[in-house]
């Protein structure tokens, strides 16, 4: 079996992004299972075409998309991704989109097609915490969400997919005031 991984680069004026920096020491085989580790850039529409482009030279059997998610307290499994973008800040080529669908012919919204429940019980197990969360939000971290699924449904209906998102690094609450890290 082979998992595909992806990260966000650093946005929104942050020198690093736990979302890489967490996939990045990953083991390049777990389990029997091949792991390929990869970065991906913080703006819409480009970080779909880069998802895509690994999904056709690697292609695996399971896509998981990493993002950010500062002010969160644990790792949150997304349960469901929405075909709108509307970004509070601009991504990292200055765009930002404001109500604008995905993918016209998308659905409204697509859901993760991973176990999430049991991994999030296993996530726990291992003495980190976890949770389902309902909103990806409106960034690129669902926008990276809902291409990935929409790609499944579209084209790769034998991959399985979904996105999780992690919290902030403690370095990166240091200057931020009460904020959770990881």
């Amino acid at each position: 079996m082979k998992v595909l991984i992806t990260g966000f680069d650093p946005f929104g004026g942050e020198n690093i992004n736990p979302a890489y920096e967490a996939i990045k020491g990953l083991e390049d085989n777990i389990s029997g299972m091949k792991i390929i580790k990869k970065e991906i850039p913080t703006v819409f529409y480009k970080s779909i075409e880069m998802l895509e482009k690994l999904i056709i030279d690697e292609n695996p059997d399971l896509v998981i998309c990493v993002g950010q998610a500062g002010g969160r307290f644990d790792i949150s499994l997304e349960r469901v991704a929405i075909n709108i973008d509307d970004a509070r800040i601009k991504d990292n080529d200055g765009n930002q989109p404001i109500d604008e669908r995905i993918f016209e012919d998308g659905e409204n919204a697509y859901f993760s097609s991973l176990p999430i429940k049991r991994m999030a019980m296993k996530i726990r197990e291992a003495g980190i915490p976890a949770n389902i969360s309902n909103t990806a939000g409106t960034f690129v971290c669902n926008h990276i969400m809902y291409g990935l699924l929409y790609l499944i449904d579209k084209k790769y209906p034998d991959i399985r997919g979904g996105f999780i998102h992690v919290p902030y690094l403690p370095e990166q609450v240091v200057s931020k005031g009460n904020l959770p890290s990881n």
